[in-house]
């Protein structure tokens, strides 16, 4: 079966690797069997179509197209919707996130450092925030960028970065993991920090809270064996409380673009 007609039938990541993993005379999960009753009633020609009329490419796992970094994490996406320039998967990546509260210090910083990492991609999550300030000065700057997207390519959030998502679709490129009608919840932002990760040789936070969702990324990149990096930060400030614990925990610390260079040699 398709992995197409799975991924719109809203077969997990789970559910993925019971069909793939499972053994003879083992019988499925009834919602996973019904999952697979309505993939075999879906029209895949019709998908594809769909998908070719919105400038979305469907990148399976196996595919020579698919990124070799993210298909070695704990769980790769089976199949990811691409609208830009998909051949930006296979440049070297470096992840930036941080706060949604961020502050002038995380802008700052990232002026200063961006502009240096010109043979890189930059991975975020569109994001408000530390993620949209990186996407903004890789645009400024000339730097590839690829937003990772936790709902389909139909819906977006948060609203304030619709514009920037539209000019990076045009030269730059979005991904997600779920077919485009598919919305936002809380649970599918933490599944997208593992592809921000995933596809990322190290990754950068900025600033954070000591319960940040961008220290979720920061744990999933050292997980897979990446590079890790943080800003330092005013020990007075609960934006970088996170980061501060995190260098004292072993994260490199981030002075100027040449700390993450030298690991990009």
């Amino acid at each position: 079966m398709e992995l197409l007609t799975l991924s719109y039938a809203g077969v997990t990541i789970g559910e993925y690797h019971q069909l793939k993993y499972m053994r003879h005379g083992h019988s499925l999960p009834a919602e996973l069997q019904r999952k697979l009753a309505a993939a075999k009633r879906l029209n895949s020609s019709a998908i594809k179509s769909h998908l070719a009329s919105q400038g979305i490419t469907w990148i399976t796992i196996g595919d020579e197209r698919y990124p070799r970094l993210l298909a070695e994490i704990h769980d790769p996406p089976y199949i990811l919707y691409a609208k830009g320039d998909w051949q930006l998967l296979h440049k070297r990546a470096l992840g930036i996130v941080g706060s949604r509260k961020a502050s002038r210090y995380t802008q700052e910083s990232l002026k200063a450092i961006i502009p240096e990492l010109k043979n890189l991609s930059i991975v975020s999550g569109l994001a408000y925030g530390a993620d949209e300030a990186a996407h903004r000065l890789c645009l400024s700057h000339g730097i590839p960028t690829i937003g990772v997207l936790a709902f389909g390519h139909d819906v977006h959030y948060p609203k304030s970065t619709t514009g920037l998502r539209s000019e990076m679709e045009m030269h730059h490129l979005t991904i997600s993991e779920y077919p485009p009608d598919t919305p936002p919840e809380k649970w599918r932002f933490i599944a997208r920090n593992r592809i921000i990760a995933g596809l990322s040789e190290g990754v950068l936070v900025t600033e954070a809270e000591e319960r940040s969702g961008s220290l979720i990324t920061l744990d999933m990149a050292m997980n897979e064996n990446r590079n890790t990096y943080c800003l330092p930060g005013n020990i007075t400030s609960g934006l970088s409380k996170g980061t501060n614990l995190r260098i004292q925990e072993g994260a490199e610390i981030v002075l100027s673009a040449d700390d993450i260079l030298k690991d990009f040699h």
